[in-house]
């Protein structure tokens, strides 16, 4: 379990093939703080994914093909910067949302734009998901929690302040790249229960 709230980043290390999925190596920071051990869960741009394997700060993580088809990870590669969550303890605070770190889809940044001291971005709505991002709703976008601004038939859009945009990789996003979302749960499942 994750709040969506990304206090560390990381840098891909390196990856390797491995028998249809891929083995991500990243450099990691908070991994002296934070203690993670092999078995712990940590999410990478918002993906729920297991250690496998610690050498100092980089950290090993088995990729596998239902991850790769629902997320950007198989679009890192070594050198790009990723947003690090660990996961949460008995006693954090919340100040986010709940977020399981289970990627619903992809979606592309359409466009972005200055608003205040911020900046607003547009991402594509992907239609299967649609009615479950409503406005004012939440949504992890790269793991970050965020606050659904407005949406529109096939769109929606998030205002992101400047702390979000200097701590996260959504501060280096272009219009044409690509983003993990995750719907609110809540809202996954209500939806689920009335379309039964």
């Amino acid at each position: 379990m994750f709040s969506g709230l990304i206090a560390y980043r990381g840098v891909v290390a390196g990856v390797e093939q491995a028998r249809g999925g891929r083995r991500l190596r990243i450099r990691c920071e908070g991994v002296k703080r934070e203690a993670p051990e092999v078995k712990d869960s940590i999410a990478i741009d918002g993906v729920c994914l297991t250690v496998a394997a610690i050498a100092g700060k980089t950290i090993a993580f088995d990729v596998v093909p239902e991850t790769l088809a629902r997320s950007t990870l198989g679009e890192r590669c070594e050198g790009d910067a990723v947003n690090i969550e660990y996961s949460l303890r008995i006693g954090d605070r919340m100040g986010g949302h709940f977020v399981y770190g289970h990627v619903d889809t992809t979606a592309l940044v359409l466009a972005r734009s200055p608003e205040g001291q911020g900046e607003r971005l547009r991402i594509e709505r992907p239609h299967a998901f649609a009615p479950m991002i409503p406005e004012k709703a939440f949504i992890a976008v790269d793991g970050v929690s965020l606050t659904v601004a407005a949406v529109g038939p096939e769109w929606f859009e998030i205002a992101l302040i400047p702390e979000t945009l200097e701590r996260t990789t959504l501060g280096a996003r272009p219009p044409g790249s690509s983003v993990n979302l995750e719907v609110d749960p809540l809202a996954r499942y209500a939806y689920a229960a009335l379309h039964a």
